[in-house]
């Protein structure tokens, strides 16, 4: 029985055909289905990336630091801009992120998120890990194992992790069950090294599969799953 999930949405996904800023239809898109989701019962944590905006590791003249940081604000961005479209269809929700943003954010801790929580909103992790060199990825993981989610559900732009990549190799291999060990020695990327190792330590199943897919995260929760489980 799933009680609480933590959603990672990639910004990218978010931004739609026109790739960079948000494409509206889809964040609502998204939103109507985790709302179905909460009326239900189940708790949502959401995490999303910064790629519509940025993406530190493509630029060679910014320190890595500095590059890593505008991409945690773009979190912050994306995380206040979808948690509207959230309220604007019938959710409660909140932000937290691990540093100070003023009056736009509230600081994590697992105690304030395990009270938005049983408050019935939607608690956004925005932000990252708060550090350079850790991925969104890796902060995902992080909070999941942090606020003791059952799984986590990773929205992407292909419907689920293959042996190679689908877009260059059409006899690409896909997994419909895969154990994490596997993904880690063979490298898959289904979520960046650091990420995949505290998946594994911390026993956090992943379910992947395809954003873009009719009702893909109300069919993932609820039975009808096409993607890919990663198990522990």
């Amino acid at each position: 029985m799933i009680h609480r999930i933590l959603l990672k949405l990639s910004g990218e996904a978010l931004a739609g055909e026109r790739k960079t800023g948000f494409d509206e239809e889809t964040v609502r898109r998204v939103a109507l289905q985790v709302k179905e989701l909460v009326d239900d019962g189940i708790q949502v944590g959401i995490v999303i990336g910064g790629g519509n905006f940025w993406r530190g590791r493509s630029s060679e003249t910014i320190d890595r630091t500095k590059a890593d940081q505008i991409g945690m604000l773009a979190t912050v961005m994306n995380c206040i801009y979808v948690s509207e479209i959230f309220r604007s269809v019938g959710m409660m929700t909140n932000i937290l992120t691990p540093f100070e943003c003023g009056s736009f954010t509230k600081l994590f801790s697992k105690d304030r998120a395990n009270k938005y929580f049983a408050r019935n909103m939607v608690v956004f992790f925005a932000g990252g890990t708060g550090h350079p060199y850790f991925s969104t990825d890796t902060g995902a993981v992080l909070r999941a194992v942090e606020v003791d989610a059952d799984v986590i559900l990773l929205a992407k732009s292909i419907d689920g992790v293959y042996d190679d990549d689908p877009a260059k190799n059409p006899a690409a291999h896909k997994f419909d069950e895969i154990h994490i060990d596997e993904v880690i020695a063979r490298n898959l990327q289904v979520m960046d090294m650091t990420a995949s190792i505290l998946a594994r330590d911390n026993r956090m199943p992943m379910w992947v599969f395809g954003l873009n897919e009719e009702n893909s995260i109300v069919n993932t929760v609820k039975g009808t799953f096409k993607g890919t489980k990663v198990t522990v």
